[in-house]
């Protein structure tokens, strides 16, 4: 699945995002509004992970998905 998928669906995959990243705040997920980079921002925020290594985790979650 592509990106452009989550964005345009965001409130469908917020449960499945907060599922896999439960620090993140239902407020945080609906200020990130589907934008990657600002998943990879609050996923590096909350859980102390270089960026290229939140990037990771989201391709994975994607190739999940």
């Amino acid at each position: 699945m592509n990106w452009d998928r989550v964005e345009g669906n965001w409130k469908q995959f917020k449960g499945n995002i907060r599922s896999q990243w439960g620090k993140l705040t239902d407020d945080e997920l609906d200020q990130i509004q589907g934008n990657r980079e600002a998943l990879a921002g609050k996923i590096q925020e909350r859980y102390g992970v270089a960026k290229d290594e939140a990037d990771r985790e989201i391709d994975a979650w994607l190739a999940r998905h």
